[in-house]
């Protein structure tokens, strides 16, 4: 029989060697999962550097030049704060008092993306708006002057055109599908902040079909890609590098980036840039009716579900909804087989559909279903105020 003081040694062995072994097998699956996250993590990144390096040529800046309103050039004058920053004479004017000179261009700098090997630029309406001159700047640093300038302040986009060189050539960005976007999708967004050119920021899409009272019509794309003055009219990029939305706002308490940004989608950028290069402005279908969203009150009372469909409020006499019959209090729940949720998913469909086509609606009318046909019109200026 062993001696107990051996069979303490060789059972202290046991356990030391038993728990050397698991200790090992335990640090070598922690590398195991360390190289694997690791790899993942180089995975992603690559899938980031392909997507720039795809997009990337094909995105601009834009400096375009507008003149400042005179009367607030006057009241800026006039200020004795401003004008003692100057002890001789007033910016802007002569020494015998003459009155103002020819007031100088303040440039506005903003982003585009180039849709058009020819030279058509995509870009946001308020970054050209009103501008006397736009210069476009290309990746290489070689700047050209825009030659014409179409724009829809509804939607907050616009076109540039411009000549390239002769021989040169141009690389236009692929348009994505920003309808099959997910929430929680990967995106970059690529423009000029601060006059950083090419710089790029990282994200998610945080959220879809939202509406911000700077933009009108359409609805917007949510992401926490960071974009700040200067992206404005730049691309938001999918990790194929397809241009999935049109950079265009953001939403901050202090003016600067607070991790909500705002892109226009795709799907909705094609139409409106062949409207503008077709026709030179966009043409809106419209129904005639004002609409207002479907509380969860007003949803209960009339038996529906929230968010099932949009609230007639309003109805524009001889407009097409009123010779379809539309009535106050109406609920449509679906346009042209499209479910409709809020007021902005309606005016969104309706009013890229064909002038003079004819549309079905249904509609919750005192707790009964109906089916209405509208021959839809075109939205004229004076009817803005009304939605759709």
């Amino acid at each position: 029989m062993a001696h107990p003081r051996w069979n303490r040694v060789f059972c202290w062995f046991c356990s030391w060697t038993i728990c050397a072994t698991l200790s090992a097998g335990v640090l070598a699956a922690e590398q195991d999962n360390m190289s694997e996250a690791v790899r993942h993590a180089r995975g992603l990144s690559l899938a980031f550097r392909k997507a720039a390096e795809t997009a990337m040529p094909s995105v601009v800046t834009l400096v375009a030049k507008t003149k400042p309103d005179p009367d607030d050039l006057r009241r800026l004058l006039n200020d004795p704060r401003f004008r003692r920053l100057f002890p001789q004479d007033a910016p802007g004017e002569s020494q015998e008092g003459q009155g103002a000179a020819e007031h100088p261009t303040i440039p506005n700098v903003g982003s585009g993306v180039i849709i058009d090997a020819a030279g058509v630029i995509l870009t946001n309406n308020h970054v050209v708006q009103d501008a006397e001159e736009v210069i476009v700047r290309l990746q290489d640093g070689q700047e050209l002057k825009a030659t014409e300038v179409k724009t829809d302040p509804l939607s907050d986009l616009a076109i540039v055109r411009f000549k390239p060189d002769a021989g040169q050539k141009l690389r236009a960005a692929r348009l994505g599908d920003s309808e099959s976007l997910k929430i929680g999708d990967w995106v970059i967004a690529i423009g000029s902040p601060f006059e950083l050119e090419a710089t790029v920021s990282a994200g998610i899409i945080s959220g879809k079909g939202r509406g911000i009272e700077k933009i009108q019509r359409g609805r917007l794309l949510q992401t926490d890609a960071a974009i700040n003055p200067g992206n404005s009219g730049g691309p938001l990029v999918n990790l194929d590098g397809e241009v999935v939305g049109i950079n265009t706002a953001i939403a901050s308490s202090s003016g600067g980036y607070q991790g909500i940004g705002f892109a226009i989608p795709t799907d909705r950028a094609k139409w409106i840039s062949q409207e503008l290069l077709t026709r030179g402005t966009v043409r809106r279908a419209y129904l005639g009716i004002r609409i207002e969203e479907l509380t969860p009150q007003a949803a209960q009372k009339l038996k529906l579900a929230p968010r099932s469909g949009v609230f007639v409020a309003d109805v524009v006499p001889g407009g097409p909804a009123d010779v379809a019959g539309l009535k106050v209090n109406d609920v449509i729940t679906e346009f042209a087989g499209e479910r409709v949720r809020g007021p902005r998913d309606l005016q969104d469909v309706v009013e890229q559909k064909p002038i003079d086509s004819k549309q079905t609606l249904r509609i919750m009318r005192d707790g009964a279903p109906v089916t209405a046909t509208v021959t839809l019109q075109e939205l004229q200026e004076s009817s803005l105020r009304t939605r759709p």
